[in-house]
Protein backbone atom coordinates (compact mmCIF):
# COMPACT_ATOMS: atom_id res chain seq x y z
CA UNK A 1 0.00 0.00 0.00
CA UNK A 2 1.46 3.25 -1.06
CA UNK A 3 1.08 6.09 1.34
CA UNK A 4 1.76 10.28 0.40
CA UNK A 5 4.38 10.67 2.92
CA UNK A 6 3.71 14.46 2.54
CA UNK A 7 0.28 14.41 4.13
CA UNK A 8 1.12 13.19 7.09
CA UNK A 9 2.62 14.81 10.22
CA UNK A 10 6.77 15.24 10.49
CA UNK A 11 7.15 12.27 13.15
CA UNK A 12 4.66 9.76 11.28
CA UNK A 13 6.61 10.57 7.15
CA UNK A 14 8.72 7.53 7.23
CA UNK A 15 5.91 5.12 7.58
CA UNK A 16 4.79 6.31 3.56
CA UNK A 17 7.70 4.12 3.40
CA UNK A 18 6.43 0.22 3.04
CA UNK A 19 9.89 -1.28 3.54
CA UNK A 20 10.47 1.22 6.80
CA UNK A 21 6.69 -0.14 8.18
CA UNK A 22 7.86 -3.48 7.99
CA UNK A 23 11.48 -2.80 9.64
CA UNK A 24 9.62 -1.12 12.56
CA UNK A 25 7.24 -4.36 12.96
CA UNK A 26 10.28 -6.07 13.68
CA UNK A 27 12.11 -3.56 15.22
CA UNK A 28 8.94 -3.20 17.98
CA UNK A 29 8.92 -7.42 18.32
CA UNK A 30 12.63 -6.96 19.24
CA UNK A 31 12.31 -4.65 21.72
CA UNK A 32 9.06 -6.06 23.29
CA UNK A 33 11.14 -9.49 23.17
CA UNK A 34 13.91 -7.51 25.04
CA UNK A 35 12.47 -5.91 27.68
CA UNK A 36 10.32 -8.93 28.89
CA UNK A 37 13.32 -10.44 28.73
CA UNK A 38 15.02 -8.14 31.32
CA UNK A 39 12.01 -8.25 33.69
CA UNK A 40 11.79 -12.19 33.58
CA UNK A 41 15.79 -12.73 33.96
CA UNK A 42 15.53 -10.53 36.89
CA UNK A 43 12.77 -12.29 38.51
CA UNK A 44 14.05 -15.78 37.60
CA UNK A 45 17.30 -14.66 39.04
CA UNK A 46 15.84 -13.57 42.36
CA UNK A 47 13.63 -16.41 42.69
CA UNK A 48 16.99 -18.65 42.43
CA UNK A 49 17.43 -16.47 45.81
CA UNK A 50 20.16 -14.55 44.17
CA UNK A 51 22.19 -11.71 45.61
CA UNK A 52 22.98 -8.37 43.54
CA UNK A 53 26.43 -9.75 43.08
CA UNK A 54 24.66 -12.92 41.21
CA UNK A 55 22.38 -9.94 39.21
CA UNK A 56 25.95 -8.43 38.28
CA UNK A 57 27.27 -11.59 36.86
CA UNK A 58 24.01 -11.78 34.44
CA UNK A 59 24.06 -8.49 33.97
CA UNK A 60 27.76 -8.32 33.26
CA UNK A 61 27.31 -11.21 30.77
CA UNK A 62 25.12 -9.12 28.55
CA UNK A 63 27.05 -5.90 28.21
CA UNK A 64 30.60 -7.69 27.86
CA UNK A 65 29.15 -9.81 24.97
CA UNK A 66 27.49 -6.81 22.93
CA UNK A 67 31.19 -4.85 23.89
CA UNK A 68 33.29 -7.75 22.49
CA UNK A 69 31.05 -7.91 18.82
CA UNK A 70 30.09 -4.32 18.40
CA UNK A 71 33.03 -3.88 16.64
CA UNK A 72 33.17 -6.89 14.45
CA UNK A 73 29.34 -5.89 14.09
CA UNK A 74 30.36 -2.76 12.72
CA UNK A 75 32.99 -4.36 9.97
CA UNK A 76 30.23 -6.59 8.87
CA UNK A 77 27.26 -3.87 8.54
CA UNK A 78 29.80 -1.69 6.00
CA UNK A 79 30.29 -4.94 3.89
CA UNK A 80 27.21 -7.60 4.07
CA UNK A 81 23.24 -6.33 3.20
CA UNK A 82 22.09 -5.35 6.87
CA UNK A 83 18.86 -7.06 6.19
CA UNK A 84 20.86 -10.18 6.30
CA UNK A 85 22.69 -9.54 9.75
CA UNK A 86 19.39 -8.43 11.13
CA UNK A 87 17.62 -11.61 9.99
CA UNK A 88 20.34 -13.50 11.55
CA UNK A 89 20.26 -11.77 15.07
CA UNK A 90 16.64 -12.45 15.63
CA UNK A 91 17.06 -16.11 14.71
CA UNK A 92 20.00 -16.19 17.52
CA UNK A 93 17.67 -14.24 19.48
CA UNK A 94 15.25 -16.69 19.25
CA UNK A 95 17.31 -19.75 20.33
CA UNK A 96 18.43 -18.13 23.01
CA UNK A 97 14.99 -17.19 24.42
CA UNK A 98 13.52 -20.76 23.83
CA UNK A 99 16.73 -22.63 25.90
CA UNK A 100 16.46 -20.41 29.09
CA UNK A 101 12.46 -21.19 28.53
CA UNK A 102 13.23 -24.26 28.23
CA UNK A 103 14.77 -24.74 31.32
CA UNK A 104 12.91 -22.69 33.63
CA UNK A 105 10.23 -25.01 32.47
CA UNK A 106 11.97 -28.16 34.15
CA UNK A 107 13.13 -26.52 36.89
CA UNK A 108 16.70 -26.81 36.23
CA UNK A 109 17.61 -23.49 35.27
CA UNK A 110 20.55 -21.52 37.26
CA UNK A 111 22.27 -18.44 37.26
CA UNK A 112 25.27 -19.15 35.58
CA UNK A 113 22.71 -20.81 32.48
CA UNK A 114 21.50 -17.25 32.85
CA UNK A 115 24.29 -15.42 32.26
CA UNK A 116 25.62 -17.70 29.31
CA UNK A 117 22.35 -16.82 27.82
CA UNK A 118 22.58 -13.10 28.35
CA UNK A 119 26.22 -13.30 26.66
CA UNK A 120 25.03 -14.92 23.64
CA UNK A 121 22.22 -12.25 23.91
CA UNK A 122 24.85 -9.50 23.82
CA UNK A 123 26.83 -10.85 21.38
CA UNK A 124 23.55 -10.52 18.66
CA UNK A 125 23.20 -7.22 19.80
CA UNK A 126 26.20 -6.29 18.90
CA UNK A 127 25.60 -6.91 15.56
CA UNK A 128 22.49 -5.51 15.36
CA UNK A 129 22.81 -2.29 16.12
CA UNK A 130 25.08 -0.95 13.58
CA UNK A 131 23.22 -2.97 10.79
CA UNK A 132 20.01 -1.04 11.75
CA UNK A 133 21.58 2.56 12.20
CA UNK A 134 23.12 1.85 8.94
CA UNK A 135 20.39 0.13 7.02
CA UNK A 136 17.74 2.98 8.18
CA UNK A 137 19.64 5.38 5.77
CA UNK A 138 19.19 3.78 2.86
CA UNK A 139 15.90 2.70 3.06
CA UNK A 140 14.69 6.89 4.07
CA UNK A 141 15.16 10.15 2.19
CA UNK A 142 17.37 12.44 4.32
CA UNK A 143 15.22 14.88 5.46
CA UNK A 144 13.19 11.34 7.15
CA UNK A 145 15.90 10.41 9.50
CA UNK A 146 15.06 12.89 12.40
CA UNK A 147 11.36 11.18 12.35
CA UNK A 148 12.38 7.62 12.00
CA UNK A 149 15.03 8.15 15.05
CA UNK A 150 12.00 9.65 16.98
CA UNK A 151 9.84 6.71 16.18
CA UNK A 152 12.32 4.27 17.55
CA UNK A 153 12.96 6.56 20.40
CA UNK A 154 9.37 6.12 21.27
CA UNK A 155 9.64 2.28 20.54
CA UNK A 156 12.35 1.55 22.61
CA UNK A 157 11.38 3.04 25.94
CA UNK A 158 7.61 2.65 25.37
CA UNK A 159 7.64 -0.71 23.85
CA UNK A 160 10.85 -2.29 25.60
CA UNK A 161 10.74 -0.47 28.88
CA UNK A 162 6.85 -0.47 29.58
CA UNK A 163 5.05 -2.54 27.75
CA UNK A 164 7.70 -5.70 27.87
CA UNK A 165 8.47 -5.69 31.49
CA UNK A 166 3.99 -5.46 31.81
CA UNK A 167 3.73 -8.27 29.92
CA UNK A 168 6.43 -9.79 31.32
CA UNK A 169 5.15 -9.36 35.26
CA UNK A 170 1.71 -10.29 34.32
CA UNK A 171 3.22 -13.92 33.03
CA UNK A 172 5.20 -14.26 35.95
CA UNK A 173 2.35 -14.19 38.03
CA UNK A 174 0.36 -16.05 36.07
CA UNK A 175 3.11 -19.13 35.27
CA UNK A 176 6.43 -18.19 36.37
CA UNK A 177 9.51 -16.28 34.00
CA UNK A 178 9.61 -19.99 32.19
CA UNK A 179 6.41 -18.68 30.39
CA UNK A 180 8.08 -14.97 29.88
CA UNK A 181 11.08 -17.02 28.46
CA UNK A 182 8.73 -19.12 26.16
CA UNK A 183 6.60 -15.67 25.34
CA UNK A 184 9.87 -13.60 24.02
CA UNK A 185 10.97 -16.44 21.71
CA UNK A 186 7.76 -16.55 20.32
CA UNK A 187 8.45 -12.68 19.41
CA UNK A 188 11.85 -13.61 17.87
CA UNK A 189 9.76 -15.82 15.24
CA UNK A 190 7.44 -12.71 14.23
CA UNK A 191 10.58 -10.44 14.11
CA UNK A 192 12.60 -12.95 12.00
CA UNK A 193 9.45 -13.69 9.68
CA UNK A 194 8.81 -9.98 8.47
CA UNK A 195 12.51 -9.40 7.85
CA UNK A 196 12.26 -12.35 5.71
CA UNK A 197 9.65 -10.13 3.69
CA UNK A 198 11.58 -6.96 3.61
CA UNK A 199 14.35 -6.31 0.23
CA UNK A 200 17.29 -6.15 0.65
CA UNK A 201 19.39 -3.19 -0.10
CA UNK A 202 22.99 -2.70 -1.52
CA UNK A 203 25.98 -1.82 0.77
CA UNK A 204 26.50 1.80 0.30
CA UNK A 205 30.42 1.40 -0.14
CA UNK A 206 32.71 1.20 -3.06
CA UNK A 207 35.34 -1.43 -2.15
CA UNK A 208 38.88 -1.50 -2.99
CA UNK A 209 39.84 -3.63 -6.16
CA UNK A 210 43.20 -5.24 -4.44
CA UNK A 211 42.46 -8.69 -3.23
CA UNK A 212 42.84 -8.72 0.87
CA UNK A 213 42.19 -11.44 3.16
CA UNK A 214 38.79 -11.02 4.82
CA UNK A 215 40.90 -11.76 7.91
CA UNK A 216 43.26 -8.87 7.62
CA UNK A 217 40.45 -6.72 5.88
CA UNK A 218 38.36 -6.81 9.17
CA UNK A 219 41.20 -5.03 11.27
CA UNK A 220 42.02 -2.67 8.54
CA UNK A 221 37.99 -1.33 8.82
CA UNK A 222 38.57 -1.31 12.32
CA UNK A 223 41.57 1.02 11.63
CA UNK A 224 39.81 3.03 9.28
CA UNK A 225 37.36 3.63 11.87
CA UNK A 226 38.85 4.26 14.88
CA UNK A 227 41.06 6.87 12.83
CA UNK A 228 37.94 8.15 11.71
CA UNK A 229 36.55 8.72 15.25
CA UNK A 230 40.30 10.13 16.77
CA UNK A 231 40.16 12.81 14.38
CA UNK A 232 36.29 14.02 14.30
CA UNK A 233 36.40 16.47 17.13
CA UNK A 234 32.48 16.26 17.94
CA UNK A 235 32.49 12.48 17.56
CA UNK A 236 35.51 11.75 19.94
CA UNK A 237 34.14 14.44 22.81
CA UNK A 238 30.54 13.14 22.57
CA UNK A 239 31.91 9.59 23.04
CA UNK A 240 34.51 10.57 25.58
CA UNK A 241 31.51 12.04 27.76
CA UNK A 242 29.80 8.47 27.06
CA UNK A 243 31.95 6.18 28.68
CA UNK A 244 31.78 8.35 31.80
CA UNK A 245 28.27 8.55 31.73
CA UNK A 246 27.39 5.09 31.53
CA UNK A 247 30.02 4.22 34.21
CA UNK A 248 28.50 6.63 36.55
CA UNK A 249 24.52 5.21 35.42
CA UNK A 250 24.54 1.97 34.32
CA UNK A 251 25.52 -0.15 37.56
CA UNK A 252 22.66 1.42 39.53
CA UNK A 253 19.85 1.26 37.00
CA UNK A 254 20.26 -1.98 36.01
CA UNK A 255 21.47 -3.89 39.10
CA UNK A 256 20.77 -1.94 42.19
CA UNK A 257 17.31 -0.79 41.04
CA UNK A 258 15.44 -3.83 41.71
CA UNK A 259 16.50 -4.05 45.08
CA UNK A 260 15.79 -0.83 45.95
CA UNK A 261 11.98 -1.11 44.57
CA UNK A 262 11.80 -4.94 46.46
CA UNK A 263 13.90 -3.65 49.63
CA UNK A 264 12.86 0.26 50.28
CA UNK A 265 9.26 -0.17 48.58
CA UNK A 266 8.27 -3.77 49.09
CA UNK A 267 7.04 -4.02 45.97
CA UNK A 268 7.72 -7.08 43.99
CA UNK A 269 7.85 -7.56 39.73
CA UNK A 270 4.94 -5.71 39.20
CA UNK A 271 6.96 -2.70 41.43
CA UNK A 272 9.74 -3.01 39.51
CA UNK A 273 7.81 -3.46 35.73
CA UNK A 274 6.11 0.20 37.00
CA UNK A 275 9.64 2.03 37.56
CA UNK A 276 11.31 0.57 34.11
CA UNK A 277 7.81 1.64 32.27
CA UNK A 278 7.92 5.35 33.93
CA UNK A 279 11.24 5.74 32.09
CA UNK A 280 9.78 4.15 29.06
CA UNK A 281 6.86 6.68 28.98
CA UNK A 282 9.02 9.16 29.69
CA UNK A 283 11.20 8.25 26.83
CA UNK A 284 8.45 8.35 24.25
CA UNK A 285 6.78 11.76 24.74
CA UNK A 286 10.25 12.65 24.49
CA UNK A 287 11.35 11.19 21.70
CA UNK A 288 8.29 12.04 20.07
CA UNK A 289 7.95 15.75 20.58
CA UNK A 290 11.80 16.05 19.17
CA UNK A 291 10.80 14.18 16.14
CA UNK A 292 7.72 16.43 15.45
CA UNK A 293 10.08 19.49 15.61
CA UNK A 294 13.00 21.11 13.52
CA UNK A 295 16.29 20.79 15.37
CA UNK A 296 17.94 22.97 17.26
CA UNK A 297 20.93 25.21 16.48
CA UNK A 298 22.57 24.16 19.42
CA UNK A 299 22.11 20.73 19.29
CA UNK A 300 25.72 19.37 20.52
CA UNK A 301 25.31 21.53 23.31
CA UNK A 302 21.55 20.61 24.06
CA UNK A 303 21.89 16.35 23.72
CA UNK A 304 24.66 16.60 26.13
CA UNK A 305 22.76 19.04 28.77
CA UNK A 306 19.75 16.46 28.43
CA UNK A 307 22.12 13.21 29.05
CA UNK A 308 23.76 14.80 31.93
CA UNK A 309 20.93 16.53 33.72
CA UNK A 310 18.52 13.55 32.78
CA UNK A 311 20.38 11.19 35.13
CA UNK A 312 19.82 13.86 37.89
CA UNK A 313 16.70 12.23 39.01
CA UNK A 314 18.51 9.21 40.27
CA UNK A 315 19.98 11.18 42.98
CA UNK A 316 16.57 10.27 44.73
CA UNK A 317 15.93 7.14 44.22
CA UNK A 318 18.10 5.61 46.82
CA UNK A 319 16.47 7.93 49.31
CA UNK A 320 12.58 7.12 49.18
CA UNK A 321 10.39 4.58 50.20
CA UNK A 322 7.97 5.93 47.87
CA UNK A 323 6.99 4.31 44.73
CA UNK A 324 5.78 7.49 43.28
CA UNK A 325 9.01 8.93 43.51
CA UNK A 326 10.78 6.79 41.93
CA UNK A 327 8.23 6.44 38.90
CA UNK A 328 8.56 10.36 38.27
CA UNK A 329 11.92 10.30 39.08
CA UNK A 330 12.76 7.95 36.07
CA UNK A 331 10.10 9.31 34.04
CA UNK A 332 12.32 12.03 33.75
CA UNK A 333 15.32 10.68 33.39
CA UNK A 334 13.24 9.06 30.12
CA UNK A 335 11.80 12.06 28.80
CA UNK A 336 15.30 14.22 28.62
CA UNK A 337 17.71 10.84 28.24
CA UNK A 338 15.67 9.36 24.93
CA UNK A 339 14.93 13.51 23.47
CA UNK A 340 18.91 13.76 23.20
CA UNK A 341 19.56 10.39 21.86
CA UNK A 342 17.08 10.59 19.06
CA UNK A 343 19.50 13.99 18.21
CA UNK A 344 22.61 11.60 18.35
CA UNK A 345 21.11 9.15 15.93
CA UNK A 346 20.28 11.61 13.33
CA UNK A 347 23.51 13.67 13.89
CA UNK A 348 25.56 10.53 12.61
CA UNK A 349 23.45 9.53 10.29
CA UNK A 350 23.45 12.89 8.35
CA UNK A 351 27.30 13.62 9.26
CA UNK A 352 29.30 10.18 9.30
CA UNK A 353 29.78 9.20 5.59
CA UNK A 354 27.71 6.17 4.69
CA UNK A 355 30.24 3.87 4.16
CA UNK A 356 31.93 4.86 7.47
CA UNK A 357 28.16 4.84 9.45
CA UNK A 358 28.25 0.77 10.37
CA UNK A 359 31.95 1.30 12.12
CA UNK A 360 31.20 4.67 13.32
CA UNK A 361 27.51 3.02 14.98
CA UNK A 362 29.98 -0.10 16.47
CA UNK A 363 32.37 2.81 17.61
CA UNK A 364 29.52 4.28 19.21
CA UNK A 365 28.49 1.69 21.43
CA UNK A 366 31.73 0.30 22.05
CA UNK A 367 33.44 3.33 23.61
CA UNK A 368 30.43 4.25 25.11
CA UNK A 369 29.61 0.90 26.58
CA UNK A 370 33.03 -0.21 27.28
CA UNK A 371 33.14 0.22 31.10
CA UNK A 372 29.65 -0.76 31.21
CA UNK A 373 30.62 -4.38 32.50
CA UNK A 374 32.85 -2.87 35.03
CA UNK A 375 30.02 -0.42 36.40
CA UNK A 376 27.94 -3.74 36.36
CA UNK A 377 30.14 -5.32 38.23
CA UNK A 378 31.19 -2.89 40.74
CA UNK A 379 27.56 -1.90 41.40
CA UNK A 380 26.33 -4.83 43.60
CA UNK A 381 29.37 -4.75 45.58
CA UNK A 382 29.40 -0.71 46.08
CA UNK A 383 25.83 -0.88 46.94
CA UNK A 384 26.65 -3.46 49.50
CA UNK A 385 29.53 -1.52 51.25
CA UNK A 386 27.81 2.12 50.94
CA UNK A 387 24.63 1.21 50.52
CA UNK A 388 21.65 2.00 47.75
CA UNK A 389 21.30 5.92 48.94
CA UNK A 390 24.55 7.04 48.18
CA UNK A 391 25.06 5.16 45.25
CA UNK A 392 22.35 6.44 43.67
CA UNK A 393 23.32 9.94 45.07
CA UNK A 394 26.59 9.95 43.31
CA UNK A 395 25.23 8.70 40.02
CA UNK A 396 22.89 11.20 40.31
CA UNK A 397 24.96 14.74 40.72
CA UNK A 398 27.89 13.42 39.06
CA UNK A 399 25.96 13.35 36.08
CA UNK A 400 24.99 16.72 35.37
CA UNK A 401 28.61 17.73 36.44
CA UNK A 402 29.86 15.85 33.72
CA UNK A 403 28.10 17.37 30.92
CA UNK A 404 28.93 20.96 31.92
CA UNK A 405 32.55 19.89 32.17
CA UNK A 406 33.06 18.51 29.34
CA UNK A 407 31.11 21.39 26.99
CA UNK A 408 33.60 23.83 29.12
CA UNK A 409 36.75 21.48 28.13
CA UNK A 410 35.35 20.75 24.17
CA UNK A 411 34.34 23.68 23.13
CA UNK A 412 31.56 22.57 20.70
CA UNK A 413 30.02 25.19 20.00
CA UNK A 414 32.23 26.66 16.76
CA UNK A 415 31.40 23.67 15.37
CA UNK A 416 27.48 23.13 15.87
CA UNK A 417 27.00 26.68 14.46
CA UNK A 418 29.08 25.83 11.31
CA UNK A 419 27.37 22.59 10.40
CA UNK A 420 23.15 22.57 11.26
CA UNK A 421 21.46 19.36 11.08
CA UNK A 422 18.58 21.64 9.83
CA UNK A 423 17.68 25.24 9.06
CA UNK A 424 20.75 27.52 7.28
CA UNK A 425 24.20 27.41 7.82
CA UNK A 426 26.34 30.87 9.33
CA UNK A 427 27.99 31.47 5.50
CA UNK A 428 30.79 33.12 7.63
CA UNK A 429 31.97 30.23 9.40
CA UNK A 430 30.67 26.58 7.40
CA UNK A 431 32.84 25.08 4.80
CA UNK A 432 30.45 23.70 2.50
CA UNK A 433 27.89 20.88 2.00
CA UNK A 434 30.75 17.87 1.85
CA UNK A 435 31.88 19.28 5.43
CA UNK A 436 28.27 19.09 6.78
CA UNK A 437 27.45 15.23 5.81
CA UNK A 438 31.36 14.56 6.98
CA UNK A 439 33.51 13.76 3.98
CA UNK A 440 35.63 17.13 5.18
CA UNK A 441 36.89 18.22 8.29
CA UNK A 442 34.78 20.40 10.29
CA UNK A 443 35.90 24.03 10.31
CA UNK A 444 37.74 23.77 13.51
CA UNK A 445 39.29 20.32 12.85
CA UNK A 446 42.11 19.49 10.35
CA UNK A 447 42.10 15.90 9.68
CA UNK A 448 45.46 14.60 7.65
Amino acid sequence: MTVDAARLPRALRPFGSGQYRLLTIALAASLLSAGAWIVAAVWQVVQLGGTPVDLSFVAVGSSLGLVIAVLFGGVAADRVPQRRILLTVDIVRGVGFGVAGLLAATGVIEVWHIAVISFALGVADGFFYPAYSAWLPAILPEEQLLAANGVEGVLRPSVMNAVGPALASGLIAMQGPWLAFAMVAGLQVVAASVLGMMRSTAVRRDFDDAPVHPFLQTFIDLRDGFAYLLRTKWLFATLAFAIVLVFLIMGPIEVLLPFAVKDQTGGGAGAFALTLAAFGVGGAIGSIAVASMRLPRRYLTLMILGWGFGCLPLAVIGLTSGLWVMVVALFICGLLFSGAQVVWGTLLQRRVPPSMLGRVSSLDFFVSLALMPVSMAVAGPVGEWIGLAPAFLIAGIASPLLAIATLAFARLGRDELAHPLDGVPDATTVTGAEAAAGFEPPVDERHP
